[in-house]
């Protein structure tokens, strides 16, 4: 349903989501330490360092972000994982450490970057997380030899557990249900910040975390893939778009719907209709084996058959068809044009295969799922129509 209803009215019926999908557990952290040293012996490297963000939450459960004091996993293929840390930074490490290690503390006035250096043999490979800023991967550079970290981070990063994909689910399954609560309570003149706190207090209730992000577009600015600055108010015959997501146990949901808020034209509606047949050819072009590209290559077929496009070119698609998810909203691997990484099963993908009318209005569709044996499996089912949002 589209209105009808109030904020208020929608919060008072929301309480923290019951059944909650379990932790990952040690057992599982200590299984993925050792799926690392595997990789490094794959890589010729003695040593992996992970970088604070989310790699860092993967296999320590520390959900530190970076910046620009060094804190960092060193994981020897021999021996106990070294956890860098600033020294005044102890006590919060050790709250959220989720493994067994060694803790090499450094100074303010010292170099983290040496204390890696000399955690390590002389000689030593050491395989650098990709997202480790320049400054520290050039320092570790000039004292070590030092590979890419990547095959092994992202390798495994990719594929997600049973363990991960219930988190996912939940995550997904919560943000969907605030999608419904948010259609509810549009009314004309509503403003586009009052949704968004709406959203942001309705994750607050249902999973204990707000809205990791919220984009609220009416009319026009549903043009512009981020919308436009400003605050929005809704009218009658606008189409509403709204982006949002959050987190369970750092596992992210990233959904988006487009919906008519009362009368939006025919040629709205037809473009709707072929931005749902886009994203489900996408979604039937999920074969294990095949290239990511290939999933993006479909949805594209789709829309440049009806005359849009070709390539990047508006009215059209102006950006991938999906990217990929978990600990992290945006993670390898994507699905665009160039990326070749081999579907295979346990990945996550959003599909989102936008259509931008320049300056007039763009339609997103974006659900996600998972890769198996045998295909592709929705996390949340596609929308139903342009006037029902939700089955």
């Amino acid at each position: 349903m589209i209105g009808g209803s109030a904020a208020d009215a929608e919060l008072a019926t929301l309480t923290p989501w019951a059944d909650r999908a379990p932790a990952i557990t040690a057992a599982e952290r200590q299984q993925r330490l050792a799926n690392a040293r595997e990789g490094l012996a794959a890589l010729g490297a003695d040593a992996l360092l992970v970088n604070a963000g989310p790699s860092l939450r993967y296999f320590t459960g520390v959900s530190w972000g970076t910046t620009e004091r060094l804190v960092a996993l060193l994981l020897p293929a021999r021996g106990e994982p070294i956890m860098i840390c600033p020294t005044f930074e102890l006590g919060s490490l050790q709250a959220e450490l989720a493994i067994a290690a060694d803790i090499r503390l450094w100074e303010e006035d010292e170099s983290p970057t040496d204390l890696v250096v000399a955690c390590l043999p002389a000689g030593a490979t050491l395989a650098v997380d990709p997202l480790l800023n320049f400054g520290a991967a050039r320092r570790l550079g000039e004292k070590l030899a030092t590979v890419d970290g990547a095959p092994i981070i992202d390798g495994l990063r990719m594929r997600k557990s049973p363990a991960e994909l219930a988190l996912m689910q939940q995550a997904k399954d919560i943000t969907l249900e605030v999608h419904r609560r948010a259609a509810r309570i549009l009314a004309p003149g509503i403003r586009a910040s009052e949704v968004k706190r709406f959203i942001d207090s309705a994750h607050r209730a249902l999973a204990g975390m707000g809205s990791t992000f919220c984009a609220v577009q009416f009319g026009r600015a549903t043009a512009f893939p981020h919308g436009l600055p400003g605050d929005q108010q809704l009218a009658e015959g606008e189409l509403v778009l709204i982006d949002t997501g959050t987190t369970v146990e750092g596992y992210h949901s990233d959904i988006t719907r487009s919906y008519a808020f009362g009368n939006v034209g025919d040629e709205i509606a037809g473009l709707w209709a072929l931005e749902k047949e886009a994203q489900a050819a996408a979604f039937d072009a999920v074969v294990p084996g095949n290239p990511c590209e290939s999933v993006d290559a479909a949805a594209r077929v789709v829309l440049e058959r009806a005359g849009l496009g070709p390539d990047y070119r508006l009215p059209g698609l102006p950006h991938r068809t999906g990217h990929g998810i978990g600990l992290a909203i945006h993670e390898p691997a994507y699905l665009v044009r160039g990326d070749r990484t081999p579907l295979a099963e346990g990945m996550c993908f959003s599909n989102e295969p936008m259509i931008v009318v320049p300056d007039r209005f763009g339609i997103r569709l974006e659900d996600h799922f998972h890769v198996t044996a045998t295909g592709a499996k929705w996390f949340t089912e596609p929308q139903v129509s342009l006037e029902r949002p939700f089955a």
